[in-house]
């Protein structure tokens, strides 16, 4: 607004301003978060340029005042025009810097890390078991059309703001306050009433999610999966400028009690039974945000783990450090990457046999790697010793007979072997894979468990294995080469080879992409015969450039299984 004394004539007014949208965007690098508003990050200048109306305007006779509103509050800022500034008879270019006393987020450093955790827009999860890890592609979507709006939104409806909204809004640029409240209202969007939807693995993309959300006046849209939940909130954090990654924690230990012991409990004969309400999950999925944490006093500071289930957050550094008492859900996600796992044999309640292992949970924590598609390991940066990554497959599609052979020897103190003095075999029957392909759930793990039993004592000495099935592959080829220019039509050849042994029915093959198409294309297409093969054409439009995925899944006989797989692309304006 402006401001004259007065004794000076008020024919002067503000007749248009000018965000200079495009170039603020470029300068933030905030390009494609919005076409139709201004988004500028803190601490940095931007400009606008402003058309007046009436007299000439002169800074010594008249005062410019910014107003700037958020809620209920309003600040007048005085603008005071230098020698910087553009200065016509009537219009007026001002840069203005909004504070970065208060950042939401601490930024990492380098800048190709703030590419990596801010402004990339699609990611990898990473699946399965430790030793067969799969890697899954994800979108976070934050630049489709509405994203922005939906995640501001997520502030709104928070019950922090509906309680206070003028100290919500007040707190507003603590990033700590910011993630407990969207790491709540995510958890409450999401596990509200969940249920189990049928279709849910073949999802590769949030921004559908929060769609739903905006379009039910943010009601539950009853998602129920820990990567889901995490995925979300890498997106809204990440919309919201504060640094973000999805974590991958696999053996992750879930200690209902606080005792930092995982009790399993299995028959002789009938493997794993429920006695405890503790449980050791193949793999969580949660959320890592960087930022400054002045609420834990020193050393504090870095990335911070935010799970929107147990709906708290806690320091990485304080789990590497054991400070399982530091504030908020430390103990719990200590006792996820730190429990021992307790193993018993029942039986008519009984117990015939029991084993401590201390190295079974957090066998293995990944993120995806800076730059590259591949995982980055931080086991390191929650435990101090790191385990290896090993590569276990396992070929169960057909009918095999193995032998299996004991024996015991002597050893020199040096480990050199000496005579055998006894040995043992006997034939193992496993039935092929197509007698329980049908039966695979969610990612097609399967747990394997070998029980000895000694007849004198009758105590008993278990050994397990979980391991996944490794689906078929998702072929996709961009017609003229992974070189595409924006706004230009293109296609893409998308073919599945049926590599079951049974038929694929009521299947649906999905493609998709952020940038590349609007929404989901969609065909139903049937594999009655093993080994048949399909091809499908997608055509799209990129509208955003940079470094894209075309992704394709494919969901089939009304399972929670899909097959998926991705191909990436360049686009160029």
């Amino acid at each position: 607004k402006l401001t004259t004394p007065e004794t000076i004539p008020t024919d002067l007014r503000l007749k248009h301003v000018n965000l200079e949208v495009h170039d603020n965007h470029t300068a933030h690098q905030t390009q494609g978060l919005s076409s139709r508003h201004l988004v500028v990050r803190r601490g940095r200048p931007f400009k606008v340029t402003m058309l007046l109306h009436g007299r000439v305007f002169n800074p010594q006779m008249k005062t410019l005042i910014f107003t700037a509103l958020l809620g209920g509050l309003s600040v007048e800022i005085p603008v005071m025009l230098s020698k910087d500034e553009s200065i016509s008879r009537h219009s007026h270019t001002v840069h203005v810097c909004s504070p970065a006393k208060a950042p939401v987020g601490l930024p990492p450093s380098p800048h190709y890390q703030r590419d990596e955790y801010v402004k990339k827009d699609f990611g990898f999860l990473y699946m399965g078991t430790p030793h067969n890890v799969i890697s899954r592609p994800w979108s976070f979507g934050q630049y489709e059309q509405g994203i922005l709006e939906i995640c501001l939104n997520i502030l709104q409806v928070s019950p922090q703001h509906s309680k206070d909204k003028q100290g919500d809004d007040l707190l507003r640029a603590d990033p700590v306050y910011i993630c407990r409240v969207v790491c709540a209202v995510v958890c409450k969007l999401l596990c509200t009433l969940i249920v189990t939807r049928p279709q849910i693995s073949a999802d590769t993309s949030h921004a559908d999610i929060l769609k739903l959300w905006g379009r039910s006046n943010f009601s539950p849209v009853r998602y129920g999966q820990c990567w889901v939940f995490a995925s979300v909130m890498c997106t809204v954090m990440r919309v919201l400028g504060i640094p973000s990654r999805v974590v991958t924690i696999f053996n992750s230990a879930h200690d209902t009690n606080g005792s930092l012991v995982i009790e399993e409990y299995y028959t002789n004969t009938e493997g794993e039974i429920s006695m405890s309400k503790d449980s050791i999950w193949n793999f969580h999925v949660w959320v890592e945000c960087w930022m400054s944490r002045p609420d834990l006093g020193p050393g504090f500071d870095g990335w911070q783990v935010l799970d929107p289930t147990p709906q708290e957050k806690s320091g990485v550094k304080g789990i590497r450090k054991r400070r399982y008492d530091a504030l908020y859900d430390a103990p719990f996600i200590y006792a996820s990457v730190n429990a021992d796992v307790v193993t018993v044999i029942v039986r008519d309640g009984l117990v015939l046999g029991r084993s401590v292992d201390t190295q079974r949970v957090e066998s293995h924590i990944l993120t995806k790697n800076v730059g590259s598609d591949g995982p980055q390991s931080l086991t390191c940066a929650y435990k101090c010793n790191e385990t290896t990554v090993q590569s276990l497959e396992v070929s169960l599609k057909i009918d095999k007979v193995l032998k299996e052979h004991v024996n015991a020897q002597t050893k020199e103190y040096n480990g050199s072997p000496q005579g055998t003095f006894w040995e043992a075999d006997k034939q193992l029957h496993f039935i092929p894979y197509s007698e329980y392909e049908n039966m695979l759930v969610g990612e097609g793990l399967l747990n394997v468990a070998v029980v000895i039993k000694d007849e004198l004592t009758k105590e008993r000495v278990l050994a397990s294995e979980e391991f996944n099935i490794i689906a078929p592959q998702i072929s996709i080829e961009v017609v003229g080469g992974d070189n595409i220019q924006q706004k230009k039509e293109h296609s893409a050849l998308v073919s599945l080879t049926n590599g079951f042994a049974m038929p694929l029915s009521s299947a649906v093959l999905t493609a998709e992409g952020s940038g590349l198409l609007e929404g989901k294309d969609q065909t139903k297409v049937c594999l009655p015969q093993p080994g048949q093969t399909i091809e499908r054409k997608v055509s799209f439009t990129p509208t955003t450039t940079g470094t894209k995925l075309v992704q394709a899944s494919l969901a089939y006989n009304n399972s929670s299984t899909a097959i998926r797989s991705f191909h990436k692309v360049s686009v160029f304006a």
